[in-house]
């Protein structure tokens, strides 16, 4: 860079967003993730030693990978060169590969080549770099906001390690906002700025984990002044004129869209009405369909509940349908007492268990064939046509006898007396049990 270059460079500094200026370049002022860059972790190690393998950084935006990713550029000896998967192609690529190729013939120097958004590279992009990262012509770090097990190569995986990254404490983005209002180099510490611990706090609550929704909140509610040459008063009123919505990640096609109804299921399941409604909200709130959420409701009913309280597949398919019959945004009242009513419910995966043990069986097992008398008619005169009997037994017709029940053999003889079917003792199912216990197991 000549004189003008780095002038020019500077100037773009200054005149960049907050967010950007304020990104760390060292270990130490690096906020959140203690689980990986703590005192003793891994990766601290490898960055503090400049001895990175390829890896991958996976986490939600404004969780610190971009970040991680110019600190390890401050600190390596290697050439550190960077692609964005949005902008970049096949053709880039080979690029960089040249260039690593150049610094390890001509000056024995590593190459470090990170991939901002790399789950944006297709297949036959990412296949371009496989070879040259097996054989470390390039150290490859690649960020990204999806599971990298579901978007990236899997043999491009395995010649990596995977550093998952969480959305940051509140307590860390506090620290961050605080760093940026001090700093009077790159953050806001050239003006006059008062703001309560209280109004810090709020921001770094709506941000969702996200610094770079913090810092940019930060700076709005500041820049939005009319006079920046005196003293600057940010208060609760002025932070939520900035924030016309609090903030919710939701990917409808992301990780955060699986974990969400993930862990809606899992609250109805759990038996937590309050858990369920809440992530039901959250899924409404963030535009999910309603007819997805609708049929998470209907196979949650029937695994989970089944027979334990038969109603709950009753209400369930029946929410799904006035949610398809009415629409938004008051289907979100069906959805809500469908969900209600499931995660109160009693709960028995007895008939889920079931229907899982008998095709097991079907994939793996022997078992025979369905006893003579079971037949359809049709078959049974073609068998008696070509000299094939039941050895005289005779299909009883249940409802000729008490109770509506005859004790009878209808597994194949192969897995007689085999039991799929085993109700717990809660709700409806505890009826079930005693109907059995009266009928088919009774001695």
């Amino acid at each position: 860079m000549d004189m003008f270059e780095i002038l020019a460079a500077k100037e773009l500094e200054q005149k960049a967003p907050l967010a950007e200026r304020m990104k760390p370049e060292s270990l130490e002022d690096f906020f959140g993730q203690h689980t990986i860059v703590g005192k003793d972790k891994l990766l601290t190690k490898l960055i503090e030693a400049d001895r990175m393998g390829s890896i991958v950084l996976y986490g939600p935006s404004g969780s610190g990978k971009t970040s991680l990713a110019r600190i390890i550029a401050k600190k390596t000896k290697a050439e550190f060169v960077s692609l964005n998967a949005v902008t970049s192609g096949v053709k880039d690529i080979r690029d960089m590969v040249q260039l690593a190729k150049n610094n390890l013939s001509m000056y024995q120097k590593r190459t470090i080549l990170f991939i901002d958004e790399i789950h944006r590279f297709n297949k036959s992009q990412q296949d371009a770099l496989l070879p040259f990262v097996e054989d470390g012509t390039l150290v490859l770090i690649g960020a990204t906001t999806e599971n990298p097990y579901f978007e990236v190569n899997s043999a491009l995986l395995s010649r990596s390690s995977v550093f998952r990254l969480e959305r940051l404490e509140v307590s860390d983005i506090v620290n961050i906002l605080k760093r940026a209002l001090s700093d009077e180099t790159k953050g806001m510490g050239g003006y006059a700025v008062e703001i309560e611990p209280k109004v810090i706090d709020h921001i770094a609550e709506i941000a969702g984990g996200d610094a770079r929704r913090a810092l940019n909140v930060l700076e709005l509610s500041i820049l939005s002044k009319s006079d920046l040459s005196g003293r600057i008063v940010v208060t609760h009123q002025d932070v939520e004129a900035c924030v016309q919505m609090n903030y919710m990640t939701y990917d409808k096609s992301g990780d955060s869209h699986y974990d969400i109804v993930s862990a809606f299921i899992k609250s109805m399941r759990g038996s937590d009405p309050d858990a369920a409604v809440y992530y039901l909200g959250k899924m409404i709130y963030g535009g999910e369909d309603p007819r997805f959420i609708a049929r998470r409701i209907v196979i949650c009913a029937s695994e989970d509940v089944g027979n334990a309280d038969p109603m709950a597949l009753v209400v369930a398919n029946n929410a799904a349908q006035a949610v398809d019959f009415i629409g938004m945004p008051e289907g979100r009242i069906v959805l809500a007492q469908a969900a209600i009513y499931v995660a109160t419910a009693p709960k028995s995966n007895a008939a889920y268990n079931a229907i899982n043990s008998v095709l097991e069986d079907l994939a793996h097992a022997e078992t025979g064939t369905i006893p003579y008398y079971l037949k359809d008619g049709t078959s049974l005169k073609l068998e008696r046509k070509y000299g094939q009997s039941g050895q005289g037994k005779k299909y009883l017709y249940p409802h000729d006898y008490e109770m509506g029940y005859v004790k009878q053999q209808y597994l194949p003889d192969t897995i007689q007396g085999k039991r799929y079917y085993v109700p717990k003792t809660l709700g409806h199912e505890n009826k079930i049990i005693a109907y059995l216990e009266q009928t088919k197991y009774k001695k």
